[in-house]
């Protein structure tokens, strides 16, 4: 009896085999969950997953799944009409170039289906360089010359292959330049950011983190009035947007919307998208987005927290945003209410409860207030405008040279402009803390 167990969808489009390998490190249950989450990143690239999961004592160094695997495998493609089979597990290049040769098969693994998705949704030049960067890394110790479904997706590269091994060695060094010279448009990228980033110091920062399709933008769009790409798909967004939110009368935050995080995302691919996520490490606060229609709510919301503490910001403050209730998993609730407490419940689409995360966010901003009393000289006509933008002014007195204002302001704010009315103000009276 085989120890492989197959399930067939009725979906009667391409078809690509998907390969789940259950070993001592993961449980048939975690791989389950991977297994429909990869059907889900195929079928963004209109594919049709069907999902073999195959259970493994050990790695075969060869051919990942074993010789025997490898046969049984090649006995149903052609009655499956398999397109091409993807593995949830990332194979080196080894095991891939083996595989291929067995089964005559294009074969993928599940970096390579993301690098394809990103692929397909990168519009800005920045989103392009890093997509193309990561892209590049991981073809390059796997270049045959059967590379074409990712090597398509690369714009300003002259290097398809299909002359034999001294084709491939040119296109290798070919890669090499260009990746060197993504690296360098990168940091020419970065520090243009960096000079953003540093002028919005004077500001509450605020982002939206949380796994792909959860909603951020949609909630980005609600709160600030944007037009951020809304799509019922994985990996929409792709590049940080930022945008100004007003809250209150008194209360004004940016508001950051950042690429969506899934399991078993490629290390080097985050390593390229280190720029876009600098703006989480910039944020004041992180505001945690899971989608509570989906059943493995909350195992998305580890996945946030493990991919926030390799970026070394699980110390900021943050709220967690269950998002979709209006097609709520009835199951979860119960459970995402003693694990969070604190949390928020809404529907940013149907605008329910929406102004539950408003306030969190306002009661945030309170707790950084201070309340003081300064004097600027009415001949500092900017500083006066300077310090009315930022602040929640109290009262007000002028006298002949002076105007004293008492005034509510976010601490950060204040650190990075008291220095500007060093020299035209009184020291600060502090009211309260």
């Amino acid at each position: 009896m085989t120890d492989i167990f197959f399930e067939k969808s009725s979906l009667e489009i391409d078809r690509a085999l998907l390969v789940g390998a259950v070993t001592n490190d993961q449980s048939p249950e975690t791989v389950n969950e991977q297994m429909e989450e990869l059907r889900l990143l195929v079928r963004t690239l209109n594919y049709d997953g069907e999902i073999l999961t195959v259970p493994l004592k050990r790695i075969d160094p060869a051919t990942f799944i074993g010789s025997g695997k490898v046969i049984e495998i090649k006995t149903m493609l052609e009655e499956l009409k398999i397109e091409e089979i993807v593995f949830n597990d990332d194979l080196s290049p080894t095991q891939m170039r083996n595989l291929e040769r067995a089964l005559k098969m294009e074969i993928r693994d599940r970096s390579g289906i993301i690098l394809e998705i990103f692929a397909s949704h990168a519009r800005t030049r920045e989103a392009k360089t890093q997509v193309e960067l990561a892209t590049l890394e991981y073809l390059l110790p796997r270049l045959t010359r059967r590379w074409t479904h990712l090597e398509r997706q690369i714009g300003g590269i002259n290097v398809r292959g299909g002359a034999g091994e001294t084709q491939i060695e040119t296109d290798k060094r070919l890669i090499k330049i260009r990746i060197s010279r993504l690296k360098k448009e990168l940091q020419r990228i970065e520090n243009d950011r960096a000079i953003q980033r540093k002028s919005r110091r004077g500001n509450y920062n605020v982002s939206l983190v949380g796994y792909t399709n959860a909603g951020k933008s949609t909630i980005m769009n609600l709160f600030t009035g944007s037009e951020v790409l809304v799509e019922d798909k994985l990996f929409a967004t792709l590049d940080t947007t930022v945008r100004q939110c007003q809250l209150d009368k008194f209360h004004r935050i940016l508001l950051s919307d950042t690429v969506g995080f899934i399991r078993k995302l490629p290390h080097h691919l985050v390593a390229s998208f280190r720029s876009t996520l600098k703006e989480i490490e910039e944020a004041d606060l992180i505001v945690k987005v899971a989608d509570i229609s989906h059943p493995q709510c909350l195992i998305h919301l580890q996945t946030v927290d493990e991919v926030l503490a390799d970026l070394k910001v699980s110390h900021k403050p943050s709220i967690v945003v269950f998002n979709k209730i209006d097609q709520m998993d009835r199951e979860i609730f119960p459970d995402a209410k003693r694990i969070y407490p604190e949390a928020i419940f809404l529907s940013a689409l149907n605008r329910l409860k929406t102004d539950d995360l408003r306030r969190a966010v306002i009661a945030e901003l309170e707790k950084m207030e201070i309340q003081l009393t300064i004097q600027i000289p009415l001949s500092e006509v900017r500083d006066i405008a300077y310090v009315r933008d930022h602040a929640f002014i109290l009262s007000e007195e002028y006298s002949d040279e002076f105007v004293t204002l008492e005034l509510i302001i976010n601490r950060k704010i204040w650190e990075q402009i008291r220095s500007k009315f060093g020299k035209a103000t009184d020291r600060p009276i502090l009211q309260k803390e």
